[in-house]
């Protein structure tokens, strides 16, 4: 009696719809207004958008502020200190 090698691959034992992968995916391809995320998953990734935005925002609170376009007025220039 002779066994069946084990595999760890999930590919071929993917039956979705009409039974292949390959039919799936064109399936989903012409179909795109039926694709839809469950709402588990778009609840999920709401909540992950949130905290990282939360996460930027105090990120951008405690960092120092940068003068990319000082004050001219405000400018020490140390040529004109002599004047």
């Amino acid at each position: 009696m002779t066994r069946r090698k084990k595999t760890r691959s999930l590919a071929d034992k993917v039956q979705i719809r009409t039974g292949k992968r390959k039919d799936f995916k064109k399936w989903r391809h012409d179909h795109p207004d039926q694709v839809t995320s469950s709402t588990r998953f778009t609840q999920k990734k709401r909540q992950q958008r949130k905290l990282q935005a939360a996460r930027k925002q105090a990120r951008q609170e405690e960092s120092q502020p940068i003068a990319i376009h000082p004050d001219p007025a405000s400018h020490d220039d140390p040529k004109r200190k002599d004047d």
